[in-house]
């Protein structure tokens, strides 16, 4: 019915433009007159009443939710764990006979491998479609596609350039549309780490975090806003302005929860007695050859090397979504070395992403997983408090 409405009609056609020029890196001067022009909508999107419980950011799964969706990827990466000498998946049928269509603008790896053995995994399948070679969105409009998706598949994820994009199938979808990334979140990424984190502290409650680098991309958007959510300290530090409607997202989050996020003037105050450093690409996909020494110089004061790590608490995990380049985000001794949990980390997309699928794709078939007692618990030993803010606080 939303549909069918004139202004709601011209507003969606209006939207329909799937070719943003943005890409999630801005650019490496960071200065008010050469910034990108902000055209895309800013802010948590109120999407119309339709049948489909969408992911675009963070903000669109509760406190409750992410516990539940934890505990079914603790059970389902136990699973496989057990399937090479048992030769038995509990969850193998799962999603018997649903497809998740897979849209790419943007290069991937692990997204689309962990999606695509993911939905096998699950018993369904995923159907990969790469919109730089055929975009969306010109021969025919944004609506008309969104309407042919919802009655072949029962998902879409899509991984692109412009928040606009995801947004404008999100509207006119009436299955889950997950933002598998784009230049304002990366919920997917996000639930891998949480999965890390409990997996390798017992429980994100009490923890602090510290996150180096480019803070003006989708992953440190959505580390504020699971931080926010879920209750526990995010220490920020690097370059780059913060959107203010990402601040008003997280005061939000953080008033029912008591997270906080704190932006700090340098590494080292970040770092200090902290649980968790977490570090992104400086290179993001986009960024020209003639930039990349320039933003290396930019960034150079934000490296995690031995030296900043051991500023940490002892038994501080480092962490990195991947691909990492050593000598620039993290030495190469960090990131191999013992404190790094980054290939955790990434096999952990794939487990997050089944129960976050079976979650929005199936979600009685979730409730009745989650209704199960053997499920395992999210909470383990309590971590350690965390450390004092700085300027900038959440």
């Amino acid at each position: 019915r939303f549909l069918e409405q004139p202004l709601a009609r011209f507003a969606l056609a209006s939207m329909a433009d799937w070719l943003g020029m943005h890409d999630n890196a801005t650019t490496f001067l960071y200065t008010r007159d050469t910034k990108r022009q902000q055209s895309e909508p800013t802010g948590h999107l109120e999407l119309p009443k339709l049948p489909a419980k969408h992911l675009l950011t963070m903000c669109d799964l509760t406190k409750p939710e992410v516990i539940d969706i934890m505990r079914v990827a603790l059970a389902m990466k136990a699973s496989r764990k057990a399937f090479p000498d048992t030769g038995f998946d509990r969850f193998s049928d799962t999603l018997k006979g649903y497809s998740l269509l897979t849209l790419f603008e943007k290069p991937s790896l692990r997204t689309r491998v962990s999606l695509e053995v993911g939905m096998h995994q699950l018993g369904g399948q995923a159907i990969f479609y790469s919109i730089s070679d055929s975009p969306l969105g010109v021969k025919e409009s944004i609506e008309d596609t969104g309407k042919v998706l919802s009655r072949m598949c029962q998902g879409v994820t899509a991984r692109v350039n412009s928040r606009k994009s995801v947004r404008n199938l999100a509207m006119v979808s009436t299955i889950p549309v997950i933002n598998a990334l784009d230049d304002y979140a990366h919920p997917m990424q996000m639930l891998a780490d949480l999965l890390t984190v409990i997996e390798h502290k017992g429980t994100w409650e009490g923890i602090t975090m510290a996150y180096l680098g480019d803070l003006e991309n989708n992953v440190t958007y959505d580390l504020m806003r699971t931080a926010a959510l879920m209750g526990y300290t995010l220490h920020l530090a690097g370059v780059g302005d913060i959107e203010s409607c990402v601040w008003d997202e997280c005061r939000k989050l953080s008033a029912s929860s008591g997270g906080k996020v704190s932006v700090f003037k340098t590494a080292k105050e970040a770092v200090k007695d902290v649980d968790v450093i977490y570090c992104d690409s400086w290179m993001s996909y986009g960024i020209p050859k003639d930039e990349e020494e320039a933003r290396k110089n930019l960034f150079m004061p934000f490296q995690v090397d031995s030296a900043l790590l051991k500023m940490a608490k002892p038994d501080c995990i480092f962490m990195n979504c991947l691909p990492a380049a050593r000598g620039m985000e993290q030495t190469t001794e960090v990131i191999d070395g013992p404190q790094s949990v980054v290939f955790d980390q990434a096999e952990n997309r794939l487990h997050a992403q089944k129960a976050l699928l079976v979650h929005l794709l199936a979600p009685r078939r979730f409730a009745q997983i989650v209704s199960i007692d053997d499920l395992p618990s999210t909470t383990g030993h309590p971590a350690a408090a965390g450390a004092a803010g700085g300027a900038d606080v959440l």
